[in-house]
């Protein structure tokens, strides 16, 4: 959405579905700050990322422009296995998003993941969080519409969180991956 439709969204969302916001979080994207919000419902079943940037030049801007405003620009779906998940997609011909090599080299040095989990998480493109509560993994498709709609693959380990951490990474790369702007999708 734009930066100034995003207290407009918040307040629909508390006030007609009573949905509790999150702190709010400014998200790192190659072209400039996205402010990224959630709203979900108690037990963090429904979970709703408003994302808005005042840059043009952002992912997100981007998505508006094209799609001729506001929108979803992806799904979450929840796995208990996303390894495994993530290889029936592969199976099935589903394209992942590429994930830089260097991630892993820096997941590897600030963490106490052993080589062999990495070396898992590296195959299947799988980005890595944790917190205090646990352990967040997530995965995304490749963009499947002209418009730039993806999905996510998620596996929470007690983690409430989003991935914030992890956001950057997947912006470059799905940054990468788009035309330049003007040019047509596809």
């Amino acid at each position: 959405m734009t930066y100034e439709e995003m207290l407009s969204w918040l307040l629909f969302y508390t006030s007609l579905f009573a949905l509790d916001k999150t702190p709010a979080q400014a998200v790192i994207d190659p072209g400039g700050i996205v402010q990224s919000q959630v709203v979900q419902d108690p037990g963090g079943a429904v979970r709703i990322v408003l994302n808005a940037s005042q840059s043009q030049h952002t992912l997100s801007s981007r998505f508006l422009s094209e799609a001729f405003g506001a929108g979803v620009q992806h799904v979450a779906l929840a796995t208990d296995d996303i390894l495994g998940t993530v290889d029936n997609l592969r199976r099935s011909g589903v394209d992942l998003l590429p994930i830089p090599e260097n991630y892993y080299d820096d997941l590897e040095a600030r963490s106490d993941l052993d080589e062999d989990r990495i070396a898992r998480l590296r195959d299947g493109n799988v980005l890595h969080d944790r917190d205090a509560g646990g352990e967040f993994l997530h995965a995304y498709t490749k963009p499947l519409l002209e418009d730039g709609f993806f999905f996510e693959i998620v596996e929470r380990r007690g983690y409430s969180g989003f991935g914030a951490p992890n956001a950057p990474i997947r912006l470059s790369a799905q940054t990468s991956l788009a035309p330049p702007r003007g040019m047509p999708r596809r």
